[in-house]
C-alpha cells in the first residue's frame, strides 16, 4: 500500500471530473480545431469546469499526431503524440457489439468518466472496436470511435452517443438522419464505417453480436481531406 500523493487529492483525479478532447494533427496543425474547442467549452460548461485555455502550444510537425487537451479544476493540460496507427487496413475492421453502457448523463460528452469505454474495449476482444449501448439497450457509441450505418439505403447516426466531429466531416452534404437503432436492426445493415480523430472513417467489414454476425461489403471513402483519411506517412 502506498499514500496517495497529496497533488492527486482533488476531485480532478479521484473522481475523474474532467473535459477533453483529442484533436488530429497533420504536419503540426491541429485540424478541425474550432469544432473541437467549441465542443469542449459546451463540456466543461456542463461539469461546472473552467473554460479551456484557446492558446495552443507550438507542436512537433509530425506527419500525423494527436493533441489531447483536458480541462479541469486547475487548467487546461495538453499532450502531443504521434499518430502512428500502421497500415490502413484494407479490408475493413470487425466491431463488436457488447453489453456495456454508456452514462445517461454524459454520453454527449467526453469526460473523465471514461470506464464505461475501457470496458467495452476489453469486450471487444479480437474485434476492432466495441460498440457500446444506451440505456433502452439501443445502439449509442464506439469505446474509441463513433458507428455511422447505412440502413434501408439511408444513412443513419445511432442516437445517444457523442456527437462526432470527424462523423459530421464526413456527413456534409450527404443525406442523413440520426435516430436510435435497435441491435435487432443490426443484422439488416447493409454498410457501416467507424469515425474518429484517430482512425479518420473506416470501413466495417464484419459487425458480430453475442450469437450472430454480419458481413458487409468494404467501401473506403473517396476522400483526401486530412481528417477523414487514414493516417499514414
Amino acid at each position: 500500500m502506498k499514500p496517495l500523493p497529496p497533488e492527486l487529492e482533488s476531485p480532478t483525479w479521484l473522481h475523474g471530473l474532467t473535459a477533453f478532447t483529442t484533436v488530429r494533427t497533420h504536419q503540426g496543425e491541429p485540424l478541425l480545431w474550432p469544432a473541437h474547442l467549441a465542443r469542449l467549452r459546451q463540456t466543461c460548461a456542463v461539469l461546472g469546469l473552467p473554460a479551456p485555455d484557446t492558446d495552443l502550444p507550438t507542436l512537433e510537425p509530425w506527419p500525423w499526431g494527436l493533441l489531447r487537451l483536458t480541462v479541469g479544476a486547475e487548467g487546461t493540460f495538453w499532450g502531443h503524440r504521434p499518430l502512428t496507427p500502421g497500415p490502413r487496413p484494407e479490408g475493413g475492421v470487425r466491431v463488436r457489439l457488447t453489453d456495456i453502457q454508456v452514462h445517461p448523463q454524459l454520453a454527449a460528452h467526453k469526460t473523465g468518466n471514461y470506464l464505461p469505454y475501457r470496458l467495452a474495449m476489453g469486450r471487444a476482444g479480437d474485434a476492432f472496436e466495441g460498440w457500446l449501448v444506451g440505456p433502452e439497450g439501443t445502439l449509442a457509441d464506439g469505446s474509441r470511435t463513433s458507428p455511422l450505418l447505412e440502413l434501408g439505403g439511408r444513412l443513419i447516426v445511432p442516437a445517444g452517443g457523442l456527437p462526432s466531429l470527424t462523423r459530421a466531416v464526413f456527413l456534409e452534404g450527404r443525406d442523413w438522419s440520426e435516430r436510435p437503432v435497435h441491435p435487432s436492426e443490426l443484422p439488416a445493415v447493409t454498410r457501416a464505417w467507424i469515425c474518429g480523430s484517430g482512425v479518420g472513417i473506416v470501413p466495417v467489414q464484419e459487425i458480430v453480436g453475442e450469437d450472430w454476425s454480419v458481413s458487409l461489403p468494404v467501401e473506403w471513402p473517396r476522400t483526401d481531406d486530412p481528417a477523414l483519411v487514414w493516417p499514414e506517412e
